[in-house]
């Protein structure tokens, strides 16, 4: 549902999210509320904990649910002082083991979100961790986050506290309480948005189908960054039958190696895009942490969601999608100096010229990805039921 009268505030990469997250901690009267997929005791780590411990000093209630594979290594010393200290904190499954290919194993609390006394919000891409920390690249991780004020929050809120209950509820099998609420937030500006939750019941498709429906209505430009890109069949027809009538696409993905089956498996992709008149640029700057888009500059979206089967067939996730053309207007300003600045262009004929070895691994990735989401039983749902995708892809 697209709620209007909303303040947003566009917050790229950690130096400028930490100041507002830790800002927004430090003016909590009554409750915080933090979901991150990743957690680690570092600078950024430390500093938010402190936050979160002077808000428990003073009284505020504190709820931390954090992945318990992604967050697995949570620090030990850290978890007893927030326990100590008042702090609630959970794991979202909780890992005991080696991870299985099972699907209740893979299904991740993926979310970075945070809500503060039910009047600001935060929702993005950026985990609680240090963006500078990659070994020998020193500069920020390229991501975004959305400060939101207004009555969105009150859907935050609610989803949070929902998730909170349901991980109590799976530990302990008896009745516990959602907390608090709060009354709706007064109208703090003139943007509209709307959340896009994704998770296994009720909102399995609710962020694809955002896209999908955008790219359909798109009549100028399509603009999307992200840093695990391999759509389905559905997903990959839509960018270039909206590329066949006219719109401008442009793919900025990963141009560092993070991790080498989904790199691979992702230029396993690039001549279908690439001969159906779709721009691909790779960023090298750093590495690549985004999952936004924009389309016609009047629509964006903002969140945890990368474009692959582990976000949009197995994992919880949070978008915001926002229909006002300022803001997308920024976004699109800052995706492009990005591009300009950090990324450079996938031609046709150079990636059909590829060493036949390049062009092997990237088979192999994009056929291990096939081969591990139909283990999972999942291939079907990603959109690979007709048989036709992989003959298209090549």
């Amino acid at each position: 549902m697209i709620v209007p009268s909303n303040r947003l505030t566009l917050l790229e990469n950690g130096p400028q999210y930490f100041p507002a997250l830790l800002a927004a901690l430090d003016a909590a009267e009554a409750e915080v509320r933090l979901e991150s997929y990743l957690y680690e005791a570092d600078a950024v780590g430390l500093a938010v904990a402190e936050a979160l411990l002077r808000a428990a000093a003073r009284g505020v209630r504190v709820y931390v649910l954090l992945d318990g594979f992604g967050a697995s290594g949570f620090s030990a010393g850290l978890a007893a002082r927030l326990s100590a200290a008042g702090v609630q904190w959970l794991y979202y499954r909780p890992e005991r083991g080696l991870l299985r290919l099972r699907r209740h194993r893979l299904r991740r609390l993926h979310r970075k979100l945070v809500v503060v006394d039910g009047r600001v919000a935060f929702i993005g891409g950026i985990n609680i961790i240090a963006d500078d920390n990659a070994p020998g690249h020193p500069s920020h991780r390229y991501d975004y986050a959305v400060q939101v004020e207004g009555p969105l929050v009150h859907e935050v809120h609610a989803a949070m506290r929902r998730l909170w209950w349901l991980v109590e509820w799976s530990r302990s099998r008896r009745r516990t309480s959602m907390g608090p609420t709060f009354p709706v937030p007064d109208a703090a500006g003139t943007q509209a948005a709307e959340l896009l939750l994704r998770d296994n019941w009720r909102h399995r498709h609710r962020i694809e189908d955002a896209y999908f429906k955008a790219i359909r209505d798109a009549k100028h430009e399509i603009v999307i960054a992200n840093a695990y890109f391999l759509p389905g069949w559905r997903f990959r027809h839509a960018l270039t039958e909206a590329a066949q009538r006219g719109v401008r696409v442009v793919l900025l993905l990963q141009g560092r190696i993070e991790y080498r089956i989904q790199h691979y498996a992702t230029l396993a992709l690039y001549r279908f895009f690439l001969e159906r008149g779709v721009e691909i640029y790779e960023y090298r700057s750093s590495f690549l942490h985004a999952k936004v888009a924009v389309v016609d500059r009047s629509w964006a979206t903002v969140g945890s969601s990368n474009i692959d089967p582990f976000s949009l067939v197995l994992a919880r996730e949070a978008n915001i999608a926002v229909h006002d053309r300022a803001f997308a207007s920024d976004l699109h300003g800052r995706i492009f100096a990005a591009l300009h600045s950090g990324a450079s262009q996938v031609h046709r004929l150079p990636w059909r010229l590829l060493p036949w070895h390049r062009r092997a691994l990237a088979w192999l990735g994009y056929g291990i990805v096939r081969a591990l989401t139909g283990l999972v039983g999942y291939a079907r749902e990603f959109g690979e039921a007709d048989g036709r995708s992989g003959r298209q892809a090549s």
